[in-house]
């Protein structure tokens, strides 16, 4: 009796706040939203015994992932009421892309069957002295290792694909010399200051970073130099 009303409970909170990520207006309300609706997903998986999943989408999704879409959207400085003035714009295609959408999953569920022994599944007996998340790392790395590491390229790709679409190399940025940092010594980088008590910017002044070193031209390139000034 109390894990159906649990049940219940977490998967109400859950669609409600499902629905609040995509009808909120303000984007950090939608990530507020969408944290509440793993901590609900993580109550029903706790119910189903797969404890395992419940801390994966505590840890993983609610600490890391959720948390990191609401530091993107705090501190980058996005205009939305510029990103809104388009809606109507672009209205009628998306409606035009929902509506497929629709009739697509009105198919889908059209044609949905039960198998005869899906019921008898959630009986199916586990192994004796075994964790569930023992079993759920046989069952994928015996049985679905090559779908497994498929997941695995597919989420590289994108991420290799994300850092070249957002890679770009501005004028001002500043690049690692590695053999600046390699020629540097203890002299040309620090400097010791007996500072007296009581003393202060008046007596000492505002003291200023050392200057970098400039890296050597290498040596082809200062015989070139050489070439081309004695012509």
């Amino acid at each position: 009796m109390i894990a159906a009303i649990a049940f219940y409970v977490f998967a109400i909170i859950m669609l409600i706040s499902a629905a609040m990520v995509v009808s909120a207006r303000n984007p950090v309300h939608s990530v507020l939203f969408l944290i509440l609706t793993f901590f609900n997903a993580a109550g029903l998986f706790l119910l189903t015994g797969a404890e395992f999943l419940t801390m994966i989408l505590v840890i993983v999704y609610v600490g890391a992932v959720a948390v990191l879409f609401l530091f993107v959207v705090m501190m980058l400085d996005i205009n939305f009421a510029e990103l809104r003035s388009g809606f109507q714009r672009y209205l009628p295609v998306g409606l035009a892309i929902g509506t497929v959408l629709l009739i697509e999953l009105a198919l889908v569920v059209g044609g949905w069957e039960v198998a005869p022994q899906a019921g008898a599944l959630r009986y199916a007996p586990t192994a004796a002295g075994m964790s569930n998340t023992a079993q759920l790392g046989r069952l994928i790395y015996t049985d679905y290792i090559f779908l497994f590491q498929a997941a695995g390229l597919v989420l590289l790709v994108a991420m290799i694909g994300a850092i070249v679409l957002t890679l770009r190399d501005r004028k001002t940025s500043r690049h690692q010399v590695i053999a600046v940092q390699t020629a540097r010594t203890a002299q040309a980088t620090l400097e010791l200051v007996d500072v007296p008590l009581g003393a202060g910017i008046a007596t000492l002044g505002i003291r200023r970073p050392l200057p970098e070193p400039v890296a050597a031209e290498p040596e082809h390139d200062a015989h070139a130099h050489a070439d081309a000034g004695g012509h």
